[in-house]
């Protein structure tokens, strides 16, 4: 699918920055202009539409009975260069290609083996949906920095370092908990995942090496306009050999046509909301954001479709996810957040319990209580948070409720969403 793996062009933004993207990372504004939507609608947004593009494409392929993720691959990269050409002709969404200086040259060397690292990354996410639970996806896609870092090292990218590899055996023991602890285990879908991985990681440091250049940087909308084309063209020579032999044209039928078109149109959302969080949002609101989208996408996909999750690995995850949130926010951050988190609470507790004490009127009030104060933007993604959890938790907790009891195998989770739909 061509969004897939868009939620991981926001994350590069935040695990594995590319050197000229360092003014990026530091802190944008994050007031509401006038005019304007506040920064908050676009991280919920990106959320919304990078959570429901992996359900949505789970229930299609696993659900609707429309096991061909080639071709839906194929057929979100088709939607997907023809709305790209549109959004570029109509709307200012892709004024950031007139600033690229791309050339025949540059596009067969460039874009073309990212172009078809980017299918392959497409194809093998969408093929593990056949076989693994979206919870076990998730807790799997906590490896993916390690991966990149591992390639970076490779391609010389960074110089190797022990306190990072100490870093990443952390994640790594992580995943292998996590891994360990998956009742329906499958070695098709765990190897289609890693491989996911590892050709995502490839794509993401060819990016920095091959487009470098300050007059290269991309935006993940320019990016598919570019890409689309070439990984479409890619998908039909694939899926022509594995899977138009036993293409029936009937489950276009059976899954909706309409489905088919919504799919792709979700899938397509992704990548305009991505551009929208990275113009709009600092470094740490977006990595924040990216694990707590992470989290809701595990406890979503538990309770709708009542995975079965291990004590193992619920351990597991949150060593990886530990792990994941000290590589992405480093020592400093990790300790100055969650003191400012501590501070906050503890702070917002006693005005809480001491709001009918005289004392809590006394001079000098305004002052203590300016201290210890989280930053406007951890503020308002902690908000966030709280927000998307318990709208999660309501519609879930509905969905769960309208439902019977779930057995079987993982391959009959979302059939049985599905029927009841």
């Amino acid at each position: 699918m061509a969004a897939a793996n868009n939620d991981d062009d926001v994350e590069r933004q935040q695990l594995h920055p590319e050197p000229q993207a360092a003014e990026a990372e530091k802190p944008r504004p994050t007031t509401v202009q006038r005019g304007g939507l506040h920064p908050i609608f676009y991280i919920l947004a990106w959320i919304f539409f990078s959570n429901l593009t992996i359900l949505f494409n789970k229930w299609m392929i696993d659900g609707r009975g429309f096991k061909y993720p080639v071709i839906l691959t194929c057929w979100h990269l088709v939607f997907a260069t023809v709305a790209t050409q549109i959004l570029a002709r109509t709307t200012h969404l892709l004024d950031g290609r007139k600033n690229i200086k791309m050339t025949g040259r540059i596009y067969l060397r460039a874009i073309v083996p990212i172009g078809l690292l980017y299918s392959a990354s497409l194809v093998c996410s969408n093929m593990v949906y056949l076989y693994l639970s979206v919870a076990f996806i998730q807790m799997l896609k906590a490896a993916a920095p390690v991966a990149v870092l591992l390639t970076a090292w490779a391609w010389g990218v960074e110089e190797p370092s022990l306190k990072r590899f100490l870093n990443i055996l952390f994640i790594v023991a992580g995943v292998g908990l996590a891994s360990l602890g998956e009742i329906n285990f499958s070695m098709a879908g765990f190897l289609f995942q890693v491989g996911g991985i590892v050709f995502e990681a490839m794509r993401l440091i060819m990016i920095q090496v091959l487009l470098s250049g300050e007059d290269m940087k991309m935006d993940p909308l320019v990016s598919l306009y570019y890409y689309a084309p070439v990984c479409a063209v890619m998908n039909v020579i694939v899926a022509i050999g594995s899977e138009a032999n036993r293409f029936d044209f009937g489950d276009v039928g059976r899954a909706g046509a309409g489905l088919l078109v919504l799919n792709a149109m979700v899938a397509f959302m992704l990548n305009v909301s991505s551009v929208f969080l990275i113009g709009k949002t600092s470094g740490l609101v977006m990595t924040l954001t990216g694990i707590l989208k992470n989290i809701l996408l595990v406890i979503i996909s538990v309770m709708i479709w009542k995975t079965n999750i291990t004590a193992i690995q619920f351990v597991g995850y949150a060593i990886a996810t530990a792990g994941l949130a000290y590589y992405s926010l480093g020592w400093e951050q990790t300790v100055a957040i969650s003191v400012g988190v501590w501070v906050y609470a503890k702070s917002l507790w006693e005005r809480v319990a001491g709001s009918y004490s005289p004392l809590s009127q006394g001079e000098g009030g305004g002052s203590q209580e300016g201290a210890g104060r989280l930053p406007a933007a951890v503020k308002r993604a902690l908000i966030m948070g709280l927000v998307v959890v318990t709208v999660v938790v309501l519609v879930a907790g509905f969905l769960y409720g309208s439902g019977g009891p779930a057995t079987g195998p993982v391959s009959k989770e979302v059939e049985e969403i599905g029927q009841g739909a």
